[in-house]
């Protein structure tokens, strides 16, 4: 449905998007991850036509967008990271504006209007000005104008970042019912790696401008299939016995937590010891450990080096 080829996009010495190949199927929801500064936001701008790309193509149903601009816009809704709303006007009044610059009018753009406020759950609302909503309402205006022209494809950039719980819960469910039940394609980006287990049928990690992995939830977490997660927890942080840890052979990955330290390392291994013989060295006191499979964010760590939010 829509898919890009080697897309790369250079900023004067900074390459942004490098060489990105990626694909969106009709009623799929496809999660994006990677950590700030990954390319995420200008992959985005380049596939909904925002930003031109330095070489390579966004095709949609197999032909360039290029040639077929007014083609993607008639099917593509793009729910930004900035809210793009105006303060001094109502919810109403916004989706108004938005929905005649879609050409939308009269008894058509009403009901649109209707029908996405109550989505969000925000009819009730629709006539107070955008300046008194929290930030979760104004997120869920958004969605409700990037919906206004019944796109076939959405695209979400971390919709949910700062905002309250019920807001959170209530995007969730509704793109997981926009997804399911309208059909709706979906590429979702995310600093919360329980969202896109939630609501993705596939993902793609990036980092530093490429792609460097994707597959099912499963799949990725196959990557990881010969290690396990050592859970330290600890009675103090020491960032020297984190660093003599991150030195030891088959310690994959060494990531400080709040409690302790949580440790990548092969299955099956004999490390244990060694390693409570390096935090007694260190004065150090291990109160609790555990053993489990790795996660979808040990994948994030174990591929990017960094945490999801870092």
């Amino acid at each position: 449905m829509l898919e890009t080829v080697d897309l790369t996009k250079q900023f004067k010495k900074h390459l942004a998007v490098d060489r990105v190949s990626i694909h969106l199927l009709e009623g799929e929801s496809v999660g994006l991850l990677g950590p700030n500064g990954a390319g995420k936001s200008t992959l985005i701008s380049l596939i909904s036509s925002l930003t031109k790309p330095t070489s390579g193509t966004v095709r949609l149903f197999g032909k360039s967008i290029q040639d077929n601009l007014s083609e993607l816009r008639k099917v593509l809704g793009v729910v930004p990271q900035d809210i793009a709303l105006y303060e001094e006007l109502s919810a109403y009044e916004n989706l108004q504006f938005f929905g005649r610059i879609y050409k939308l009018k009269g008894r058509e753009l009403e009901e649109r209007i209707a029908h996405n406020l109550g989505i969000m759950g925000l009819d009730d609302r629709k006539n107070d000005l955008i300046s008194t909503y929290s930030g979760g309402m104004k997120r869920r205006i958004n969605i409700a104008a990037a919906l206004l022209h019944n796109p076939k494809i959405l695209i979400m950039d971390e919709p949910t970042v700062g905002i309250d719980p019920q807001s959170r819960n209530h995007i969730l469910e509704s793109v997981r019912m926009l997804n399911r039940e309208k059909g709706i394609s979906v590429l979702y980006t995310s600093h919360y790696m329980e969202e896109v287990e939630q609501l993705c049928d596939r993902l793609y990690i990036m980092d530093h401008g490429k792609i460097v992995a994707s597959g099912t939830k499963e799949e990725l977490k196959a990557i990881l299939s010969g290690d396990d997660t050592l859970i330290l927890e600890m009675d103090r942080p020491n960032s020297a016995f984190a660093a003599e840890l991150r030195e030891m052979t088959n310690v994959r990955q060494v990531v400080e937590t709040e409690k302790g330290l949580k440790l990548i390392v092969p299955k099956q291994s004999r490390l244990l010891h060694d390693i409570l013989h390096t935090a007694e060295s260190h004065q150090v006191d291990v109160v609790h450990f555990h053993v489990q499979n790795p996660t979808l964010e040990d994948v994030f760590l174990h591929l990017t080096g960094r945490k999801l939010r870092d």
